[in-house]
């Protein structure tokens, strides 16, 4: 029986369609498996423990990376504050809003309104799996004042480098805590130069800082009007 005489294949079948339906189809599963994880493995992200050695380590890690991947059409859909919330309440992080007191940190409670109604001013990401590779959801938040990451695993200098490149960050962060991350050095301390309206710092339990005094008067110099409190060994 020829291909045209088939059940169901009384018309023309366009390829193109039928691929962009399937990768249209494949995103919304991504999202939705994304968000489903989000709701039920928030609360391992936030135990603050190292994951354990061997495949549980592999499979935390896996997942972890899939949390932190950033979806460019979310952000185009819902706005880089929604998204943004998204992403770090994924990850086990809080978020505070502009004109609001309470911290968010229920993924599935996140509130709904107008488009770009719900501005991020603050974020905590204590015992958070927040990784670089989630950084490119921070550059469309323009109100952000107060950052905390403490005892985040993942956290590196090259996060902070990006933290004080992120145009937007340079702007509006005035507020800055880096507490227990032990991957951080005096070269990610160093990186934070470019926040040019940062006003205050603090620095504690980072084992990876092995020149404080001359990590402090590089920034220092760099940010004079910088307060740098240290609680270092």
């Amino acid at each position: 029986m020829p291909p045209d005489e088939l059940p169901g294949r009384g018309q023309p079948h366009d390829s193109r369609a039928h691929h962009h339906h399937v990768e249209s189809a494949d995103r919304q599963t991504d999202r939705t498996t994304m968000m489903l994880w989000g709701k039920l493995a928030q609360p391992v992200c936030s135990l603050g423990k190292v994951p354990p050695p061997g495949a549980c380590r592999g499979f935390w890690g896996w997942l972890n990376a899939v949390f932190n991947k950033v979806d460019y059409e979310r952000i185009q859909a819902v706005g880089p504050d929604r998204a943004a919330s998204e992403w770090l309440l994924r990850c086990g992080a809080l978020v505070r809003y502009q004109g609001y007191q309470k911290w968010q940190q229920d993924y599935s409670g996140l509130p709904t309104g107008p488009l770009g109604k719900y501005k991020i001013e603050a974020i905590n990401a204590t015992d958070s799996c927040i990784m670089y590779r989630g950084f490119d959801y921070l550059d469309g938040l323009e109100h952000v004042t107060e950052i905390k990451l403490q005892k985040c695993i993942y956290i590196q200098d090259e996060c902070l480098q990006r933290l004080s490149e992120t145009k937007n960050l340079q702007k509006s962060l005035l507020q800055l805590k880096i507490i227990s991350c032990g991957n951080v050095t005096d070269k990610g301390i160093i990186a934070l130069h470019k926040l040019m309206n940062l006003e205050y710092l603090y620095l504690s339990d980072l084992p990876g800082i092995r020149e404080k005094e001359t990590t402090a008067h590089i920034l220092q110099q760099a940010l004079p009007n910088l307060k740098l409190e240290l609680d270092l060994e």
